[in-house]
């Protein structure tokens, strides 16, 4: 079974890859205080489906480049269009 991890798109300028935004608690091993970490993971996109602020899955997989061994499994959900295009 592949490891799938759940995050924000953050960028889509390079073609057929997005840099999704994953973000976990951690608990401080002494002070048990919670806190933030955020990891950026490029992913594969075949077919360009995702957009900025999407929340999406990806699923892990062989290399398929240098940075890239994540795929785009689906899209949760779409991010709310801010303007509307004439």
């Amino acid at each position: 079974m592949a490891r799938s991890l759940t995050g924000t798109v953050t960028s889509t300028a390079n073609e057929k890859t997005i840099t999704v935004s994953v973000v976990r608690h951690v608990t401080h091993p002494v002070y048990k205080k919670r806190y933030l970490v955020t990891k950026k993971y490029a992913a594969h996109d075949e077919k360009s489906e995702s957009e900025i602020n999407d929340l999406v899955e990806i699923i892990e997989t062989r290399p398929i480049s240098k940075t890239k061994t994540w795929k785009l499994s689906k899209v949760i959900k779409k991010a709310p269009k801010l303007h509307k295009e004439k």
